[in-house]
């Protein structure tokens, strides 16, 4: 697998791969996210792409289709009345295709925006995974990750 950053010649294969991660999302909260849908247009996923602010890695093989990708947005406070400067990069999206799970892709692509995170001088990685994930979850924790915060609801 070779990681690197999205280009547009990518972005039809993101975008299956969104409508995976959507579907997931609708199945496990159909009163959250909508059926069908699309998370970016066309012209927001250009956009994306070009942004240093948000890049976006993808896990492409030997014939360069890409078989997973990374969202990554980086964040920081600065001058902030109660929370410290520190940089962090933040992990909005994480997918392997379906049909590629298992294989390590998910793995690959993680220790190269941790390395990437590394490189960029942030202190720490960060991402949110629903609680109706339940194997999102368990990936994320088997590669080491923590809950740093919890949401909670009750729903009306």
């Amino acid at each position: 697998m070779n990681i690197r950053r999205a280009q547009e010649k990518d972005m039809k294969r993101i975008h299956e791969l969104l409508d995976q991660v959507a579907m997931v999302h609708h199945e496990g909260r159909p009163d959250l996210f909508k059926y069908g849908t699309r998370k970016y247009t066309d012209e927001e996923l250009k956009e994306l792409i070009q942004n240093n602010r948000r890049p976006i890695f993808v896990a492409a093989d030997q014939e360069d289709c890409v078989q997973g990708y990374a969202f990554c947005i980086f964040q920081q406070y600065e001058d902030h009345n109660i929370m410290t400067d520190i940089k962090t990069l933040y992990i909005d999206d994480l997918c392997v295709d379906e049909t590629q799970r298992g294989k390590h892709i998910g793995s690959e692509l993680y220790r190269a925006v941790l390395a990437f995170a590394k490189e960029q001088c942030c202190y720490n990685v960060t991402l949110n995974v629903w609680s109706c994930n339940e194997a999102a979850r368990r990936f994320y924790e088997n590669l080491g990750l923590q809950p740093q915060k919890i949401g909670m609801e009750k729903i009306l």
